[in-house]
């Protein structure tokens, strides 16, 4: 069954929207503008080399701002500026922002003064939260097993220094950035008159709509060592201590330009963003740029051409009103918004993370009713072989579509549940779903969608299920998922929750997923050419001292990379140099070690540990050169650093591509498009969000709206 809601909008929304489809406009009749603005920027020390200058106005339609990076004479070139009066001011480490002057495009020789840090605790202003977070003296290996509440403090489940940064780098850095300006101090927490620091963080953890969950998450740790650890890092920020300094950009760092455009509200909380198909990067070329509101359940929208920011409600199948939310009233009261439940009440659709297919429509992970159909738990008059073959008792969260050239949303129902999605390179133009809290792979065929409108013939499910007796096939019975004597003749399910999806760009019946399930495990599924009967699954546990995937791509050869996001690895696993892929102990994951590649990011890492502090959330591959740092080039989020990461394999060497403002670049995701192939570096760019669950959290507090950000990386600092 196929179910069209036409969206509904205001006027002047409804007249915007169909001033950009209705025309349809081709490549090259939407163009970035032209002007730039140049200049020098010297301290009282010369011209200061790898700094920011950062450009903002209030004057276009969404709040602007960008920012370029100085070569080594201290020279810069802000590119393509919309037509604005701008406040121009430098930020760098080793300095304090300087006073903004006032700029427009057209302006050359726009020099700047930077002005020198006085002392170390005024130049840490502008370091990046993992600096801060390095701070924090983790428990050392010889505490674990924890001893509970009257030994350690720490949890009695956890066994080694490493499953606790596991556990609390995949608790406490899920929701947002560890060591911000916000969560380094407990200044905000004075008015409620506490007696200790202990005191004051056992509160603040219980604080606004995320308490309860961030607070199970800190008790599961261990309270009362937690509450110690935390306690001394805020004490020993508040007496001066500051971290290292981090260094400046350099290289192609500096070839970095940065544009930021407002998007959303003051308390939106905004998943991920979509700007293209990653299959075709072309597609969508200079068209708006959207995001999910997962707290509203809007999808939110910029224009990068005309700098136009709004949002589009994401219907539910149900009445709203009774679908149920995941978002629970707050516990206690926020410090900004009391009691006040912000999020999930005014529309519980709950979008989570967006796709674009290869016509320009977004599909979207999102909740649009309650209740699992009965046909889903293989009951009632339907009769369907995947629900037969593994019955689904629950679904969370389902599946939409906009279309931007109609204003219509499709909703389409799933047994399984859905999470992040992934469209394979296929004739079927198959859309890939991981289940959060289940252990299968789920899929739209959305070309037999679009001609049937069936939502029934159009989806499918496998479960993971091993070849463990070597067969080649898999067949019922089998055993089930950790069974104390399995039959050695018969096949095993294993039952991993994937964190993330994606398709072989090579072959759509192939799909690989990440768990976080500890140490970390990807899987990888083989639908056969009559999926269920014909699915066969693998399972590849990640190698010491990784831990903790959770972002997961492949480069065009095929080749796996996974953000290990707990021990700050990109890992690459070639399964070509798997020895063994099937067989008695292959449902363990421990049989290809060979196949596996890790890549330890650099940054300041915890005292007397070389575990880094920064926290990475996804990993993507650029399989289309878009970047221009190399086809291939993998790519992951430095989400507790506010940077990008790409590395150089063959060379083990990272470039950071930093955003310095706002302060609080917490990103999930990334994609990138070109909008014109002829145009070099300025047709090309990666695009991320601010997707902090709390964007009151980002530089400038209360009142702060989320942003799309822009990159591209130019071939010399000067280049307009």
């Amino acid at each position: 069954m196929k179910k069209i809601i036409r969206v509904l909008m205001s006027v002047s929304l409804l007249l915007c929207c169909s001033q950009l489809w209705a025309q349809a406009p081709l490549l090259g009749e939407r163009e970035y503008p032209e002007g730039y603005i140049t200049g020098t920027v010297t301290s009282e020390n010369g011209p200061e080399a790898g700094v920011w200058v950062i450009a903002e106005t209030h004057e276009t339609n969404t709040p602007y701002v960008k920012i370029v990076v100085t070569d080594d004479e201290g020279r810069y070139t802000l590119p393509q500026m919309p037509e604005a009066t701008y406040d121009v001011w430098v930020r760098g480490y080793g300095l304090v922002d300087s006073i903004a002057v006032e700029g427009r495009p057209g302006d050359r020789d726009l020099d700047l003064t930077a002005v020198v840090a006085p002392n170390a605790q005024e130049a840490a202003k502008v370091y990046p939260a993992d600096y801060w977070f390095s701070l924090l003296e983790i428990p050392t290996e010889d505490m674990f097993p924890g001893t509970g509440p009257t030994g350690n403090g720490f949890a009695t489940d956890i066994e080694t220094q490493k499953e606790w940064v596991h556990e609390y780098k995949a608790r406490c850095h899920f929701c947002h950035q560890q060591g911000s300006a916000i969560t380094r101090t407990l200044d905000h927490m004075d008015a409620l008159g506490f007696d200790s620091p202990e005191e004051a963080w056992d509160y603040r953890l219980q604080l606004g709509v995320r308490g309860g969950g961030m607070y199970g998450s800190f008790i599961g740790l261990g309270r009362e060592g937690m509450l110690r650890i935390l306690s001394n890092w805020t004490t020993k920020i508040a007496d001066g201590m500051v971290p290292q300094q981090p260094p400046r950009p350099k290289g192609e760092e500096r070839n970095v330009v940065v544009t930021l455009r407002d998007i959303g509200g003051d308390h939106d909380f905004m998943h991920d963003e979509v700007s293209t198909d990653k299959n075709n990067p072309t597609v969508n070329a200079m068209g708006p740029v959207y995001a999910v509101s997962s707290g509203h359940g809007t999808l939110e929208v910029v224009d990068p051409i005309t700098n136009d920011n709004y949002k589009i409600n994401i219907p539910t199948r149900e009445d709203p009103r009774e679908v149920n939310s995941r978002f629970p009233p707050p516990g206690r009261p926020s410090n900004f918004w009391g009691m006040e439940h912000i999020w999930g009440l005014e529309n519980p659709s709950d979008p989570h993370n967006p796709m674009m297919d290869s016509m320009g429509r977004v599909w979207m992970t999102s909740k649009i009713r309650n209740d699992q159909p009965d046909w889903c738990q293989n009951r009632g008059d339907v009769n369907n072989k995947f629900a037969q073959y593994y019955p689904l008792s629950r679904s969370g969260r389902q599946a939409s579509v906009y279309d931007p050239a109609t204003g219509e949303f499709q909703l389409i129902d799933t047994c399984f549940a859905t999470h992040h999605l992934q469209f394979a390179a296929n004739d079927a133009r198959t859309l890939y779903f991981n289940e959060l809290s289940g252990p299968m792979f789920g899929w739209i065929d959305t070309a037999t969608y679009d001609r049937t409108g069936d939502e029934i013939l159009s989806q499918g499910w496998c479960p993971q299920i091993i070849d463990t007796n070597g067969d080649g096939v898999i067949t019922k019975p089998w055993n089930e998922a950790g069974a104390e004597n399995p039959d050695p003749n018969l096949d095993t399910e294993v039952r991993f929750s994937l964190y993330a999806v994606i398709p072989d760009p090579n072959d759509g019946d192939v799909v690989w997923g990440a768990s976080e399930s500890y140490p970390g495990h990807i899987v990888r599924l083989d639908r056969g050419d009559n999926p269920p009967e014909t699915c066969i699954s693998e399972v590849y546990q990640v190698p010491d001292p990784g831990t903790d995937p959770r972002g997961i791509d492949l480069d065009s050869n095929g080749v796996v990379w996974t953000a290990l996001a707990a021990s700050s690895h990109f890992a690459r696993f070639d399964r070509s140099k798997c020895e063994v892929l099937n067989g008695p102990g292959t449902n363990l994951g421990t049989h290809c070690e060979e196949g596996w590649t890790l890549y330890k990011t650099d940054g300041p890492t915890y005292p007397n540990t070389d575990i880094p502090a920064d926290f990475h959330y996804f990993g993507w591959v650029d399989q289309h050169n878009v970047s221009g740092l190399g086809k291939d080039t993998p790519i992951i989020t430095g989400s507790n650093s506010d940077s990008l990461i790409a590395l150089d394999p063959d060379t083990g060497e990272w470039t950071r591509m930093r955003v310095p403002y706002p302060l609080g670049f917490y990103q999930r995701g990334l994609d990138a498009r070109i909008d014109n192939p002829d145009a070099g570096w300025k047709g090309r760019s990666l695009w991320a969000n601010y997707g902090t669950h709390l964007v009151w959290h980002i530089e400038g507090g209360k009142g702060t709206a989320g942003k799309i950000v822009q990159f591209q990386i130019r071939p010399d600092p000067l280049a307009y």
